[in-house]
C-alpha cells in the first residue's frame, strides 16, 4: 500500500519514504487512501506483537522482518510480553494502561518501534529528526533514539508548558545525539515552528549540507500513527469477546493522533460503537464535533493541570477530515483555517463526524474531582475521561500516562494541599496506594540544578544550526 496526501491525492509516497520524509509538497499529511479490513477476529488469541504483526501486515507495506524487529522493542516495558495493561474498574468498564514503557507515557507505544524502524531505514544516512512537545512525545522520542549513532534529536518544549517531571526527563536526556530547548511560547508555537522548519528549503539545504535529513518525530509522522491504532483494535477485541457488544472508547485529546488511532481501528473493523473526545477548557476539539466549527479567532491557550492537552491546533484533525470528505475539501478546509483561523463544516459533514464521535470537556475542578473519586491512581488527563463514562455500556477509557508525572497536582486533588516536595510527595501518595514507582522517575530529582536557557521560537532555527555544526 502506498500513502496519499490528504489535500492531493496525486502526491504518493511509500511507507518508508513517508516514515523518513514526512513532509508532503503541498502541506497535507500521507495518510492512507482506503484503510484495509482486518479480521482480528481470526487472531484473537494471538500475543499483542503477534496480533500487531498480522494487523500491520494487512497494509501491505512488506518489510515484515523490519515490523518484528520493531515490536520487539515492547519487550523493555514492564511485562515484555503485553505493552498495554487492562484493568477493570467496573462491571462493563477498563482502563486501558498504555504508560508502560521506559517514559511513563503513551507515546512510548509508537516511539519505542518508530525508533527501531527509523534507525533501520537510514542505515546508510544521517538523520536530524525535530520535535515539539506538550510533555510526552519529548522524553519518548528522546529516550528512543538516546543510543542512535546516525540521528539526533532537536526537542522544543513550551518552558512551564509540561510537568516537572516531563521537563526533568528531558533535561536527563541531553546527551550528545540529543539536545533539548526550551522555548518562550506555548505549545502551538512550537509546533507551528516544526512545521516552519519542516517546509524550510533554506533549513533543509543547510542541513542537507551537514550532510544530514530532515524528518519528525510528531504524529504528523504516519509512522506514529501506525502503532496507535493496533492497541485500540486490540483492546476493543478483548472488550467485545467478553461483552458480545460494540465498544465505546474514550480518549484523552490534544493533537488527536491517540484518537485518529481509534478511528482507523473502527474503520478496519474493530467492534467499537463510539469514540468519545475528551478535552480540558481548551476546548477546541469538543466545539468541533458539537457543533462542525473549528474557530481559532478568540482562542487563546489557558494552562490546565492537563498539559498535554493544552492545545487548540490538533493537528491529526487533517486526516479526519481526508478520511471523511476526501483531498480537494480537506485543502479547502485547512487553508481556511491557514488564512481565516476559521472554517464552518456544512451540516451533512458534521452528521458525518457525529456517526463516529461524542465530545465533551473537563475542568480542572472536574478533574480532581474524578481523581479523587476513582479507586486507583489516574494522572489528571486520564481523569478527563470519567466525564464521558456511561457505566452501563462496554467503555474502555484510554489511560495515557502514569500518576508519577504530575504529583503536585494529584497532591491537590486527593489531598486538598499544595505539594512543597514532589519526590516525598510522590512517595507519600505510592505508600497510601500501595503501589511502587519507578527508580528511573526518583532519580530524575537527583539531578543538579541547572539554569535552563530558555530561547525565542523564532530563533530556534539558528540555534539548531548552531548546534549542529559543534
Amino acid at each position: 500500500m502506498k500513502l496519499v496526501e490528504s489535500r492531493n491525492v496525486n502526491n504518493v509516497s511509500s511507507f518508508k519514504e513517508a516514515l523518513i520524509n514526512p513532509n508532503a509538497p503541498e502541506g497535507g499529511l500521507y495518510s492512507p487512501l482506503n484503510l484495509p479490513i482486518f479480521e482480528g477476529e481470526k487472531y484473537a488469541n494471538l500475543s499483542y506483537k503477534d496480533f500487531a504483526l498480522k494487523l500491520i501486515e494487512s497494509f501491505g507495506f512488506g518489510e515484515e522482518e523490519l515490523f518484528k524487529k520493531a515490536l520487539k522493542s515492547y519487550e523493555s516495558f514492564d511485562d515484555k510480553n503485553t505493552p498495554i495493561s487492562l484493568q477493570k474498574i467496573s462491571e462493563k468498564t477498563y482502563i486501558n494502561e498504555l504508560w508502560h514503557g521506559p517514559t511513563r507515557a503513551f507515546k512510548d507505544m509508537a516511539l519505542q518501534p518508530f525508533g527501531v524502524l527509523l534507525s533501520e531505514f537510514s542505515k546508510d544516512k544521517n538523520i536530524l529528526i525535530i520535535c515539539a512537545t506538550s510533555g510526552d512525545t519529548g522524553p519518548a522520542t528522546l529516550k528512543s533514539f538516546e543510543n542512535a549513532k546516525n540521528v539526533k534529536v532537536a526537542c522544543m518544549y513550551p518552558k512551564g508548558g509540561t510537568s516537572g517531571v516531563q521537563e526533568l526527563q528531558m533535561r536527563a536526556l541531553d546527551k550528545d545525539n540529543l539536545k533539548v530547548f526550551a522555548i518562550d511560547e506555548d505549545f502551538d508555537a512550537a509546533q507551528r515552528t516544526l512545521k516552519e522548519l519542516l517546509f524550510s528549503k533554506d533549513f533543509q539545504n543547510k542541513i542537507k549540507a551537514l550532510n544530514y535529513e530532515l524528518c519528525a518525530a510528531n504524529s504528523v509522522n504516519f509512522g506514529r500513527i501506525l502503532f496507535q491504532i493496533i492497541y485500540h483494535y486490540y483492546a476493543s477485541l478483548k472488550l467485545f469477546n467478553e461483552f458480545l457488544e460494540e465498544v465505546q472508547i474514550i480518549v484523552p485529546s490534544g493533537n488527536f493522533g491517540n484518537a485518529l488511532g481509534a478511528f482507523y481501528a473502527k474503520k478496519m473493523g474493530a467492534k467499537i460503537s463510539k469514540i468519545k473526545i475528551a478535552s480540558n477548557v481548551n476546548n477546541i476539539l469538543s466545539e468541533f464535533f458539537n457543533h462542525g466549527v473549528y474557530d481559532l479567532r478568540e482562542k487563546s491557550l489557558k494552562k490546565t493541570i492537563s498539559p498535554a492537552m493544552d492545545i487548540l491546533i490538533s493537528s491529526n484533525i487533517e486526516r479526519l477530515l481526508f478520511a471523511k470528505f476526501k483531498d480537494k475539501r480537506t485543502k479547502e478546509l485547512m487553508n481556511l483555517l491557514k488564512n481565516e483561523r476559521y472554517f464552518k463544516l456544512e451540516k451533512e459533514e458534521l452528521q458525518s463526524l457525529q456517526e463516529d464521535f461524542e465530545a465533551d470537556f473537563c475542568t480542572d475542578e472536574e478533574c480532581m474531582q474524578f481523581i479523587k473519586q476513582s479507586k486507583i491512581l489516574i494522572d489528571p488527563h486520564t481523569a478527563t475521561c470519567f466525564k464521558m463514562l456511561d457505566p452501563l455500556k462496554p467503555s474502555i477509557i484510554t489511560s495515557t500516562a502514569e500518576w508519577t508525572k504530575f504529583t503536585p497536582s494529584m497532591i491537590k486533588a486527593l489531598y486538598d494541599r499544595d505539594s512543597k516536595n514532589e519526590k516525598e510527595d510522590l512517595k507519600f501518595i505510592a505508600k497510601e496506594f500501595n503501589v511502587q514507582v519507578k527508580d528511573e522517575i526518583l532519580a530524575l530529582f537527583d539531578l543538579k540544578n541547572s539554569d535552563e536557557k530558555v530561547f525565542e521560537a523564532k530563533n530556534i532555527k539558528k540555534e539548531i544550526l548552531d548546534w549542529m555544526q559543534k
